[in-house]
């Protein structure tokens, strides 16, 4: 009761202010495609209708018609009439696809097979489907062979003019390689300020701390994405950048007042929805200040999806969930439950559940009930209707498969993914002034290679590109790897070597995955590098340091004389890195996050090209 008090003084609040705006309907159809929509919300049954508010997964693997996986996904479509599928990577793949290096296996699913199987789907379904997917750093962050771009914090390092354009221009290209395979909505871009040092969940997934600068990057994606004829989603609503729990794992609270939020968290998804942003998706987070009912994710608030989006912000477009496998909602409620207080908090379509049949059930018994009106069913499915006429669904669903080659990958979309992997790289520090690395081809080169820990490297493959990169110019180098499991004994001879070698050279992974539960560089690492900092200043021995992944890790080492950031983990990532410490590229990256008082978000040290060594 008292929840729903303090949701109507906020809407009081909000009229007497003059802020509240009609719901503003994203989606520009024209007079045909309005007559499919009003002619296909007429002609759907009741279940039908619920089917088309549910969006379960599959992987994009190769599948036999005469195949337990295929008919489960058929089922979906024939009797659950789902409204559209999440696409992943593949759970299996070609040794082609197998990206192994001894640190874990990346299997990303192949194009054809994910256009293939969605062609399939399509024709099974009465209503087009309305396809997803994660390609939060571009379509080959899950499927091989297309084009990958850097994490959004590497292109919220990319100063001025220069990353807004490199921004629009990737949400552009993923936009037509997601389309080539029949993807037509894609959940970025992370509208998320992450201003939480020790955030393991949106971390290097964040443009960057200051809202305002967020917010730009933004819009650009979101312009992008409709030059691309893809749907962008800014996520995770109303702000998952300030928490320091993992919502894969459990259910994190950000307890700032309004005020706070207005100016701060808001502040990116205000300016997606005005750039007309399409789709919008709600994190698993509580808000006490937005909604004082206890142990309430926005995903289930009332207060959070229709007063405050729909009402307040004006959104019309859809309203997504996030996964509702992950561990904050799947262990609080039964998938039926779970869907159904969902909608009933304003979500239009139910992603990723457990059991999506389960779900299917759920908001059927609601709606039997009373629970769920039809008023609110059929105002759901007219949006995803909409969207789905939007992207042209009613006019042509089938892929074609013979032009996927051209449209996927390809030496145009890789140089711009290139350009902002080079611009990304940024020199925070260079106090002995040895970037670029200065030493001749010919001099003996230490390489460590320093890993938060050695298991379920499913994204990178640490170190992969960068040694034989780091070989092609200083032939001579001895390469060392080190984590927290190894020896105390192993790490003592790094110490003990390092002085016989021309220059040394560390990269430091750390990653921020989530559902890890980890964050950091184990202590002993930490000191490594600390000793190596001073051994190297006794012997004037050049030592530079890039950190791979999370950033925040370097400000644990203020030690370093020379320390790069790059924001991620691809092999793209650590080429740059490379020709950056050699001087073939131009370093210009300017902090989006503040890393220490000396450190702060927009410092930045520039270094030109300085062309070919001796």
């Amino acid at each position: 009761m008292r929840g729903r008090l303090v949701s109507v003084g906020l809407s009081v609040l909000v009229v007497a202010c003059g802020l509240i705006a009609a719901p503003r309907d994203p989606f520009t159809l024209d007079r045909a495609a309005e007559q499919w929509v009003a002619r296909t919300l007429k002609a759907l049954s009741a279940d039908e209708k619920i089917g088309q508010l549910i969006v379960p997964s599959f992987e994009s693997n190769f599948l036999s018609t005469d195949s337990d996986t295929f008919e489960a996904l058929a089922r979906l479509v024939r009797d659950y009439h789902v409204g559209g599928f999440h696409v992943f990577g593949a759970s299996q793949a070609a040794p082609s696809v197998l990206l192994n290096a001894g640190y874990g296996t990346v299997i990303l699913g192949q194009p054809f097979s994910a256009a293939f199987l969605i062609n399939r789907l399509q024709a099974l379904s009465a209503v087009p489907l309305l396809n997803t997917a994660d390609f939060e750093t571009g379509v080959g962050f899950r499927i091989f062979g297309a084009t990958a771009f850097p994490r959004q914090m590497a292109m919220g390092a990319i100063p001025g003019a220069d990353g807004l354009r490199l921004v629009r221009e990737e949400a552009r290209i993923t936009g037509i390689e997601a389309r080539a395979l029949g993807v037509q909505v894609n959940f970025a871009p992370v509208a998320d300020v992450n201003n939480n040092a020790r955030n393991p969940v949106i971390n290097i997934r964040s443009y960057g701390e200051n809202p305002e600068r967020v917010a730009a990057l933004v819009a650009a994606y979101v312009a992008g994405a409709r030059d691309g004829r893809m749907i962008a989603t800014i996520k995770h609503f109303p702000g998952h950048g300030d928490t320091d729990v993992d919502s894969h794992l459990g259910l994190p609270v950000i307890s700032y007042d309004r005020a706070r939020l207005n100016g701060i968290e808001l502040v990116p998804f205000r300016r997606g929805i005005a750039q007309g942003a399409e789709a919008v998706m709600a994190a698993h987070i509580v808000l006490p200040a937005l909604d004082p009912s206890p142990s309430t994710p926005a995903t289930f608030s009332r207060p959070i999806l229709h007063d405050l989006l729909r009402t307040e912000l004006g959104f019309g477009g859809l309203v997504y969930t996030d996964s509702m496998s992950m561990d904050a909602v799947a262990k609080m409620v039964s998938p039926e439950e779970g869907a159904v207080r969902a909608l009933l908090a304003g979500a239009d379509q139910v992603l990723h559940s457990p059991d999506p049949i389960a779900a299917f059930a759920g908001i059927k018994a609601a709606l039997t009930a009373g629970r769920l009106s039809p008023a609110q069913i059929d105002a759901s499915v007219e949006r995803v209707l909409r969207a789905k006429a939007s992207v042209g669904l009613h006019l042509q669903r089938a892929i074609d498969l013979d032009a996927v080659p051209t449209m996927v990958g390809g030496r145009a979309h890789d140089a711009i993914a290139q350009e902002a992997f080079a611009r990304a790289v940024t020199l925070v520090k260079d106090d002995r002034h040895q970037v670029p690395l200065a030493a001749p081809r010919d001099a003996p080169i230490l390489y460590v290679s320093v890993l938060d820990y050695p298991s379920g490297w499913q994204i990178a493959a640490p170190s992969r590109t960068f040694i034989p990169e780091l070989k092609k110019r200083w032939p001579n180098v001895t390469s060392i790897e080190v984590s927290d499991h190894t020896p105390m004994s192993e790490l003592d001879l790094v110490r003990a070597v390092a002085p016989r070698y021309g220059a040394v050279v560390a990269s430091v992974f750390v990653r921020s995955t989530s559902g890890s539960g980890r964050l950091d560089l184990a202590p002993e690492l930490v000191r490594l590098l600390r000793d190596l900092a001073r051994i190297t200043e006794r012997g004037a021995i050049p030592f530079v340091t890039t950190f791979f992944g999370n950033p925040y890790t370097a400000a644990f080492v203020p030690e370093l004389p020379a320390t790069l950031l790059t924001y991620d983990f691809y092999d793209a990532t650590e080429r740059a890195a490379v020709r950056a410490i050699a001087g073939e590229t131009a370093i210009g990256g300017k902090l989006p996050i503040t890393l220490s008082p000396e450190l702060k978000a927009g410092h930045g040290l520039d270094r030109s090209v300085t062309g070919t060594r001796d």
